[in-house]
């Protein structure tokens, strides 16, 4: 299953994903730091350096169908650690993502932010109206590290939009179910804060510079992203191709 990333920052989305068993065709990212740890680790993957224009970049020769759009646009205008200005922030990413929807016509698309998304219903609202005028359905749920068995929470929104009417089941009670039954998920799932240590597991190494640090801030769990991957592929209707 062909996978075009919008907004692919350090790749743990398509890790993720490449693990479940899809195949990661193009990428789209603007931050150079970023590019140079994408082309380490997939250089035969061709790369754009702007969503906006995306589109045009992919239909300029000719690509492999995609089956797939997957991609977290900034979290900046939700998150806590932001200034939640939501639609009115210039880094409001979704209509560039919905129009890349639009022009390449996947059959899926895998929507990652922050949980505080929810809260805002002018965007959240946006993006399922779109989705639907699209053609698509969507679920979608909170998912955390810790329920993957990581000791750190880091919680995201996961949505999953199909094609209407083929009916996509699980995310809703995926999440329920890994809760109860992850040992590790019923220890680290009462933290009250995440600990002091960047919001990674087991700190940072020493001597990193701003940009490894911000590539890593914005990084999907790559392990989060693959249970969201075999789930989609698990649903009847999804061939691998």
């Amino acid at each position: 299953m062909n996978v075009l990333s919008l907004f692919t920052g350090i790749g743990g989305l398509d890790l993720g994903l490449q693990r479940a068993g899809m195949t990661i065709v193009g990428q789209v990212e603007i931050d150079a730091y970023c590019q140079a740890v994408l082309t380490k680790h997939w250089p035969e993957v061709p790369r754009h350096d702007d969503v906006r224009t995306a589109p045009e970049w992919w239909r300029r020769e000719p690509r492999p169908a995609i089956r797939v759009v997957a991609g977290g646009f900034p979290c900046q205008p939700f998150s806590p650690a932001g200034l939640q200005c939501g639609i009115a922030d210039e880094r409001w990413g979704w209509p560039w993502f919905a129009d890349a929807i639009r022009a390449i016509r996947p059959d899926y698309v895998i929507v990652e932010n922050v949980p505080d998304i929810l809260r805002h219903p002018d965007a959240f609202g946006w993006i399922l109206a779109d989705l639907a005028d699209l053609g698509f359905d969507a679920d979608w749920c909170v998912l955390s590290a810790c329920s993957m068995g990581a000791p750190h929470r880091r919680r995201r929104l996961f949505l999953v939009a199909y094609p209407a009417g083929t009916g996509l089941q699980g995310l809703h009670e995926t999440q329920r179910r890994i809760n109860l039954q992850s040992a590790q998920a019923a220890v680290w799932r009462d933290w009250p804060t995440e600990p002091a240590v960047a919001r990674v597991a087991d700190g940072l190494p020493r001597g990193l510079v701003k940009d490894e640090i911000k590539g890593l801030g914005n990084a999907v769990v790559p392990q989060v992203a693959e249970y969201v991957g075999r789930l989609l592929l698990g649903h009847g209707r999804v061939g691998a191709a």
